[in-house]
């Protein structure tokens, strides 16, 4: 695995979320406050694999007032913010009997015109210089319309930026009419799209083909510990990940689509990019904290990682 560099990656995180985690401490119980959310979590991963990140988001209401703040403190990042006038979302997650649970949550109110019109800016500018942008999903598809990503990665695409979208449902019908470079889905979006009858390895090779063509270039779809399948190079691969064990599932996705972002940033190739992703994946789930690890662990668990072609169905 080469060395990482100086490569840099625009994310497009429209809606983050202010995150309150209740952790238990020996006897005492801890507060834990972070920004969160898709782009969030795949921001901090790729700073982990040693690219910059530009930060294209907004934030506004009383929830703001205290995420803001905390997005500019994330290291290795630029922070562009649009100001919102209305709440962004939050979510108040109880883990202190050592599994998550849930106690509230909200996604945010959806961005007015004005606010779509001065992120959609910043974003455009932004990835064009960045030249590789992630478009990432809200925490509910109320909060921005799906052709805002189909207008943005059309515009990114049309002028040279390779565009990586981790999205579904009709977020991710409009990404693909304009065409993008990477797509990241889970096999459970896929089946809760009627894209795959089931998470068998045949239903899910026939997605990545129709996927592939709708357009999509590389297509991986994570399957938990289950391993990975690719699509790259117009050759179909299975992706098996080292084993270890859980102790947060969620969040594998989000480092998967940082890893392949960040090695293609550096200017890595596909291969090593989707091995550099699955083993950014696999060791997030080993972590509490979502899209985090360490560098070296990354690096370590990339050269067992095994790429293996498969036919076509």
């Amino acid at each position: 695995m080469r060395d990482m560099s100086d490569g840099r990656v625009m994310v497009f995180a429209p809606a983050p979320q202010l995150t309150v985690t209740i952790e238990q401490h020996h006897d005492e119980p801890e507060l834990h406050v972070h920004p969160g959310g898709q782009g969030i979590w795949q921001t901090r991963m790729i700073t982990v694999l040693g690219a910059q990140v530009t930060l294209c988001t907004a934030a506004g209401g009383e929830v703001g007032r205290v995420l803001a703040p905390l997005l500019g403190e994330l290291p290795g990042v630029t922070l562009r913010l649009v100001r919102r006038e209305h709440g962004s979302g939050w979510y108040v997650h109880d883990r202190r009997g050592g599994s998550r649970q849930e106690i509230a949550e909200r996604p945010g109110s959806p961005l007015s015109r004005h606010e779509l019109d001065e992120l959609y800016n910043l974003t455009l500018a932004e990835g064009l210089r960045a030249g590789i942008a992630i478009l990432s999903g809200p925490a509910h598809p109320s909060v921005i319309k799906p052709e805002v990503y189909g207008r943005l990665a059309a515009d990114l695409r049309s002028n040279g930026c390779q565009v990586i979208a981790d999205l579904c449902s009709r977020h991710l019908a409009a990404v693909l009419e304009a065409g993008i470079s990477v797509l990241k889905i889970s096999h459970e979006e896929l089946i809760a799209d009627g894209m795959a009858p089931d998470g068998s390895t045949g239903a899910l090779t026939k997605a990545l083909v129709q996927l592939h063509e709708a357009g999509a270039e590389t297509v991986l779809v994570s399957r938990a510990d289950m391993g990975a399948l690719a699509l790259f190079n117009e050759e179909i691969y299975t992706v098996a990940l080292p084993r270890l064990t859980p102790a947060e599932h969620r969040g594998a996705g989000d480092s998967m689509t940082a890893g392949v972002a960040a090695t293609l940033a550096n200017g890595g190739p596909m291969d090593e990019a989707v091995r550099t992703g699955a083993a950014a994946g696999a060791l997030n789930v080993t972590r509490h904290g979502l899209g985090t690890g360490h560098v070296d662990a990354v690096r370590v668990l990339t050269e067992r990682v095994r790429l293996t072609p498969i036919e076509k169905a």
